[in-house]
């Protein structure tokens, strides 16, 4: 064989080695790190995690807002280092002895470094001092118990006693059944508070996110002077699915959504989680006769 075909045969012999893949090799999955990307529920884009992170939990292709924990929501509300939380030592006990119902509050611990859904204080929002509670849906879906009920009246009542406007932040599947008439008197505790709150001539914004539902929908959440809705949020009382299998009828397209509470005159505002402090600051400023 001449010499410079033998050349050539080694050229390529060497380029197969080097660069060609076995066909095993390129239909092998590549196995990507838990927790590095979340699909958006919305627009099914993959998003990089610390970039839904650094964004605030807004999906940057299609502005859906992802639920977000109690800290977090803190964190991008009130001023840094003004938040003084409230009563902080109470915790759920399982006065009805339902099976399993210890082991979930374990898990709601573990998963919010909180003893029960909900976190109130007193802090400030562009130095305008207030009281502040916020649902974090981690903790058992932010569901309202005996400890829920008990916290959000004490901070009412707190905020009534300093004529502090108040600010809650609801995020909530209803009423938590593992303790029964316990979780659904919370409906009528925080209800009560509330009108005496109103009769004191103070402010409360109720700021419903996803999901507002339930008990919580049906008693503190809606009883805001001024309600509004973040971006991407369910609110009502029963699910969809519930409520059309019960009158057996299509519901309208949207129903429950934040667009379809607005047009309804359900909410007064749907506000962007990025323009949700200034918009706080904004109410505020319009009511100082309410502080």
């Amino acid at each position: 064989m001449p010499e410079f075909l033998n050349d050539r045969k080694d050229r390529i012999d060497t380029y197969r080695k080097t660069y060609r893949k076995k066909k095993s090799d390129i239909t092998a999955p590549i196995e990507i790190p838990e927790g590095l990307f979340v699909q958006c529920e919305n627009c099914q884009t993959a998003i990089f995690q610390r970039a839904l992170d650094q964004n605030d939990g807004v999906c940057p292709s299609c502005g859906y807002h992802f639920r977000i924990g109690a800290a977090k929501r803190l964190s991008i509300t009130v001023d840094r280092g003004s938040f003084v939380e409230l009563d902080s030592e109470l915790t759920s006990k399982n006065p009805l002895h339902m099976p399993d119902y210890e082991a979930k509050l374990a898990a709601g611990k573990q998963a919010t470094g909180m003893k029960d859904a909900f976190q109130g204080g007193i802090a400030t929002i562009n130095g305008i001092k207030i009281a502040i509670g916020v649902l974090d849906s981690n903790f058992m879906m932010g569901s309202m118990g005996s400890v829920v009920g008990e916290k959000v009246t004490r901070l009412i009542e707190r905020a009534k006693k300093s004529r502090l406007p108040l600010l809650i932040f609801a995020a909530s599947g209803g009423a938590r059944m593992q303790e029964g008439m316990f979780s659904l008197m919370q409906m009528a505790k925080t209800s009560a508070a509330l009108a005496l709150f109103h009769e004191a001539g103070l402010l409360y914004i109720s700021i419903l996110t996803n999901p507002t539902t339930g008990g919580v929908a049906a008693s503190f959440a809606s009883l805001g002077d001024i309600k509004i809705a973040e971006k991407s949020s369910l609110i009502g009382f029963a699910g969809p699915r519930v409520i059309k299998q019960t009158i057996k009828q299509d519901l309208p397209a949207g129903f429950q959504t934040d667009e379809f509470q607005m047009s309804h005159g359900q909410v007064d505002l749907i506000v962007e989680r990025s323009a949700m402090k200034a918009t706080l600051t904004s109410l505020l400023k319009l009511h100082p006769k309410a502080r």
